[in-house]
């Protein structure tokens, strides 16, 4: 299954600059585990905000679930999941 998954991250004013360094650094392991393990297929930053755009292929909803509550910065987002499913007109092969 596919889901477009948009990502803003929302950090409180009293998380100290060094607890965020060690949460990105720790985010961006994971997303490249991820991203090799086929779950995590596209990744694009938001211009100008602390967000992102990303295509996930997992086997379930409830997979999703689990890997977006696996990202160190989660407490700190705000997740919008649409599903998806080929369109008939695209010419674009999908597995």
């Amino acid at each position: 299954m596919l889901f477009h998954v948009a990502i803003t991250v929302r950090i409180p004013h009293d998380v100290t600059p060094e607890r965020i360094k060690q949460l990105s650094s720790r985010e961006h392991e994971r997303a490249a585990e991820l991203q090799r393990q086929g779950n995590w297929l596209h990744l694009w930053r938001v211009v100008g905000k602390f967000a992102n755009i990303s295509i996930f292929e997992v086997e379930t909803p409830a997979e999703l679930h689990e890997i977006l509550e696996s990202l160190p910065l989660h407490p700190y987002m705000e997740v919008e999941v649409t599903a998806l499913c080929r369109h008939p007109g695209s010419l674009a092969e999908v597995d």
